[in-house]
């Protein structure tokens, strides 16, 4: 006896949503080729000879690391890693302040709230870079140039995100708090506080992975760590260094996110 199998009945697409589908296709072909022809790549210098060969005389060397400076690029890495905790931990306590100013559930008054969101996503405008760049000029270049770039940057971030954490508390416990007669301290200290250190801790964890990664760059602008060395590697075209230098990057990048992951997964 023959099985007949139960197939679902074909979609029927409509001709509008065809003509849909149609549109926003040649809508994306528009905005691929505009952005193509904004930027000019010079496509036939890009597949040039001379480009071939700088290719293949820098990427090789890429991959032979020079193990010899490898001391010296451990050492800038720590200069990395201890300046994007200094600025990371900056920006975690400074950024609490907003954080309650900006969260509407904490602050009655409007136009404070709106000061404190606008201020926050005014700083979050400006990449390390940049900051860099400035405070470099301000106090020289050095590892505190760094330092100030990150807790800067961090600030609009780390802002945001506890505004958010304190926005979502559980506001029966404050409730029930003065119900019973608490003071604003102690409604501070015993209803809101534990409900958002936990997410307090594991933001700024993460933003530490994030700034240690940034951390690496700004030593191009003269503030610091191992991207100095990649920097004068670089300009001598030591493309050996460079790579020794990357692979202590990735390698302490990776331990790094890993080892966030972990603790902030304990935290929450």
């Amino acid at each position: 006896m023959e099985q007949t199998l139960n197939l679902p009945p074909k979609k029927v697409v409509s001709p509008k949503r065809k003509w849909k589908i149609a549109a926003v296709t040649a809508a994306l072909v528009l905005i691929y080729a505009w952005t193509f022809a904004g930027i000019g790549i010079d496509f036939a210098r890009v597949f040039s000879e001379q480009t071939l060969q700088n290719v293949t005389r820098v990427i090789p060397q890429l991959f032979q690391p020079n193990t010899a400076v490898a001391g010296e690029a451990a050492v800038l890495m720590l200069q990395t890693l201890a300046m994007a905790f200094a600025g990371t931990f900056i920006a975690a306590i400074l950024a609490v302040p907003f954080g309650f100013l900006a969260s509407k559930n904490m602050i009655a008054s409007k136009a404070l709230n709106l000061s404190s969101k606008w201020s926050l996503d005014a700083i979050r405008a400006f990449p390390e870079i940049m900051l860099a760049l400035i405070f470099v000029s301000a106090v020289g270049p050095s590892p505190f140039a760094g330092v100030l770039a990150i807790a800067i940057g961090s600030i609009g971030m780390l802002g945001k995100l506890y505004a958010e954490v304190i926005e979502s508390v559980d506001m029966k416990i404050v409730e029930s708090l003065e119900a019973n007669g608490a003071n604003r301290a102690q409604i501070l200290w015993y209803g809101i506080v534990p409900q958002i250190t936990p997410e307090f801790l594991s933001y700024a964890i993460y933003r530490y992975e994030i700034d240690v990664r940034s951390s690496t760059i700004l030593g191009l602008v003269g503030a610091g760590g191992i991207g100095l060395m990649i920097q004068l590697a670089t300009m001598n075209r030591n493309w050996d260094e460079v790579g020794m230098a990357l692979i202590v990057i990735i390698l302490v990048v990776t331990a790094i996110d890993y080892l966030s992951s972990f603790i902030r997964k304990r935290i929450v």
